[in-house]
């Protein structure tokens, strides 16, 4: 069993990162969709996937990010995220993405606004990341959700 979520974490961060690079263009800055949040459902699946989401946001932050306070922050948030969104994993699986669209937009919206130095208002940045995050999370994160759900039904009983 050990073995296993070691893979799966190892593979999820993989796919994160991969995904968060390949799309580095919309996935940085004050108007950023990180496709890889979608894969921030992926607790509700397996406790692999908060290291794994840990990792390889690490990765792709360090590789490509807005900096220190980028790796930090950034994957920080996404490590908090993970672990509330697995904390819900009894509750509706619609409440499941709102934990990465609320921190990411507070923690990665004052990192731009007060430490990025983006030039607009804590408010604003939060509003940025806050709809980024969300339409990852939703428009592609529940699709992938009910996917995994439809292929895999036996983990949610």
């Amino acid at each position: 069993m050990y073995i296993k979520r070691m893979v799966q974490g190892a593979l999820i961060a993989a796919i994160y990162a991969a995904l968060t690079l390949l799309l580095a263009p919309i996935g940085y800055g004050l108007m950023q969709i990180r496709v890889s949040e979608a894969l921030c459902v992926l607790p509700l699946f397996t406790p692999a996937a908060v290291p794994g989401l840990f990792v390889g946001c690490l990765l792709a932050n360090l590789i490509a990010g807005l900096g220190i306070y980028d790796v930090v922050i950034g994957s920080l948030a996404t490590l908090a995220a993970a672990v509330i969104t697995l904390l819900l994993k009894k509750r509706s699986p619609w409440i499941a993405p709102l934990p990465a669209v609320i921190v990411n937009a507070l923690a990665v919206g004052a990192m731009l606004a007060y430490l990025v130095g983006v030039g607009e208002s804590f408010a604003v940045c939060a509003a940025y990341v806050g709809a980024g995050e969300l339409i990852a999370c939703y428009a592609l994160g529940m699709p992938l959700y009910f996917a995994l759900k439809r292929v895999n039904p036996e983990v949610f009983e």
